[in-house]
């Protein structure tokens, strides 16, 4: 399998929201199961697999601003909220035998390592799956923007967002039965169509660094393998 894979390196994005399967909020043990299976079978094909895990599923920083808490302390929040999925996700993997790291931008050497860039590609040159958490640090950047940083950090040869759908649209295709689906795009197509993929600051980030993104449905079985392999259903985005 490990001569079908196209990449030797990607970073995987995955949405908080997709952790928590058919619930109205929290972790769903069976979705992050899922997931992590996904994850194993490219990994055991001899892909370098790193994560990037969102925290919406339990708290949304920019919505909390909203309702009265001031923003730097809701993003913060949301940060704390990605490091309880990367745990999660850590749990689920070395159950099935995945030797995964967790490493996090704010350090907390209690529970996981601290990002330390040099540290992170050892790990992945030892085969190890590893999973950044609590965003860039930062807050006011979003974890799109921190999956980004990080793909350009550890040298990525492509960037994937696993979704709920099967790639772009220039419509949401849940709302109209009508949405076109995009096969290709380029970097400034989504930025210039205002396409829903990932915030701007994201695109450009993987636009000056040639990444190309690679937007798939996270819940359809072996899809993350597939589009490794080429024979997925997908949208890419490349310059």
């Amino acid at each position: 399998m490990a001569e079908k894979i196209k990449y030797s390196r990607v970073l995987l994005k995955v949405s908080g929201e997709a952790l928590m399967g058919d619930k109205a909020y929290g972790i769903d043990v069976a979705m992050t199961n899922k997931v992590a299976n996904e994850v194993k079978k490219a990994h055991d094909g001899g892909l370098q697999v790193c994560l990037v895990i969102g925290g919406g599923n339990i708290f949304r920083g920019l919505s909390a601003a909203a309702s009265g808490i001031e923003r730097s302390t809701a993003d913060y929040m949301g940060m704390l909220a990605t490091v309880m999925n990367a745990l999660a996700m850590q749990s689920a993997l070395e159950r099935i035998g995945v030797t995964t790291r967790v490493m996090s931008a704010i350090p907390m050497t209690t529970v996981c390592e601290p990002y330390i860039r040099r540290r992170a590609v050892r790990h992945l040159e030892k085969g190890r799956v590893v999973i950044f958490a609590a965003g860039t640090g930062n807050p006011y950047f979003t974890t799109d923007t921190a999956a980004a940083l990080r793909a350009a950090e550890m040298d990525c040869d492509a960037l994937l967002k696993g979704t709920q759908v099967d790639g772009v649209y220039d419509s949401d295709p849940k709302e109209n039965p009508d949405a076109k689906r995009y096969d290709t795009l380029t970097h400034m197509d989504v930025i210039a169509k205002e396409l829903k993929v990932m915030d701007s600051s994201a695109v450009t980030l993987m636009k000056e660094n040639n990444i190309p993104i690679i937007v798939f449905s996270i819940h359809k079985p072996d899809s993350f393998e597939n589009v490794m392999k080429g024979e997925g259903i997908c949208t890419i985005i490349r310059t």
